[in-house]
């Protein structure tokens, strides 16, 4: 269960909700959308299309002709004393394929996506049905959801039931926005709501369903709304994997010279620590993300030198204050040259 903190204006968490839906197409294995804001039959024609290997071994050759230009530009202007220090890599990893590539200036052609089975979950078409209808004293909508992810585990046979008639293979379940009001919950809209335990119960039950079957599942909720703590912590403890995403759009750092090349950051705030007592640490905690004309990629942060001459002193105390608050993962070494791209 991978649950994802949207970033204040859903455009990148959105992002990243299509990616895990396009992978999934592209491996062949069975979808599941369910969401309370967009169709999603509309999500489904909106996935980036699939790079081919040559296409995206051009697109990084390209890019990495332009990182070599600018590493000459700044060479030029880099103190001598400094230039034989060991260069910051981007990559939080070593480069392994792993997973697909994905051109998210075009969108997938209807034959790929149609090739695979996807059910849909329109909350505002289920509730045309039976609008009154509340089970496990939790609200209408969620209650809904899980029924409709527990028939297709069941029908289709993703909990192991029926083995000889259908061969084995992996559902993915993505549900957007949930917590939002649009799902009929008010933990959005006050500090103490009327069914603070709805999504909590939820995620509680889905979290079983997602143990027992060949499922894997990521949710967006929009978390800087959730304005009681509590919820959320309640909420990361049912979660497998929590990531938050923090856009720059509107908030001072998009003007901050220290994050000019990126457009926010990641926060992993829980990794899976499946069949084990506590889970891998990783030493990469400063990540940071930037979408350009084709890729969404995942960097690690670091601190670029101070190459200007006529940056006021008020500006490099506020650099100097930046600085500070990252974490000391950021003046590791990385071994890898390839970025990390979902």
């Amino acid at each position: 269960l991978v649950f994802t903190e949207e970033d204040k204006y859903g455009l990148y968490s959105n992002l990243l909700f299509k990616y895990f839906l396009a992978e999934g197409v592209v491996c062949g294995h069975d979808l599941f959308v369910a969401s309370a804001k967009e169709h999603p039959d509309n999500i489904l024609r909106e996935l980036p299309a699939p790079l081919l290997d040559d296409a995206y071994r051009k697109e990084l050759g390209d890019e990495a002709a332009a990182v070599k230009s600018e590493d000459f530009q700044d060479s030029m202007k880099i103190a001598w004393r400094y230039q034989n220090l060991p260069k910051m890599e981007a990559s939080p990893t070593t480069y392994t394929k792993f997973g697909h590539y994905y051109d998210i200036s075009k969108k997938m052609s209807p034959e790929l996506h149609q090739s695979v089975k996807c059910h849909s979950f329109y909350l505002h078409e289920e509730l045309s049905f039976e609008p009154k209808m509340k089970a496990w004293n939790m609200n209408s909508g969620y209650a809904r959801l899980l029924q409709s992810i527990q028939r297709i585990i069941s029908q289709e046979g993703f909990d192991g039931s029926d083995p000889e008639k259908k061969q084995r293979n992996v559902l993915r379940i993505g549900i957007q926005s949930l917590g939002s009001v649009l799902w009929g919950d008010d933990i959005c809209c006050s500090d103490t709501p009327e069914d603070p335990h709805s999504l909590t119960k939820f995620l509680y039950v889905l979290r079983g369903l997602l143990r027992k079957s060949l499922s894997a599942c990521i949710i967006t909720v929009p978390a800087h709304l959730i304005q009681n703590k509590a919820i959320m912590e309640r909420v990361t403890n049912l979660s497998d994997m929590v990531v938050g995403l923090e856009s720059f759009i509107g908030s001072e750092r998009e003007t901050n010279p220290l994050y000019k090349d990126y457009h926010g950051l990641v926060h992993v705030h829980q990794i899976p620590r499946l069949n084990s007592l506590i889970c891998d640490v990783s030493d990469t905690k400063d990540l940071a993300f930037r979408l350009k004309r084709k890729l969404f990629t995942i960097e690690r942060l670091h601190l670029p030198p101070d190459l200007s001459d006529t940056v006021s002193r008020a500006s490099k105390q506020d650099l100097a204050g930046s600085a500070k608050l990252l974490s000391s993962g950021c003046g590791a070494m990385a071994i890898g040259k390839k970025h990390l791209d979902f």
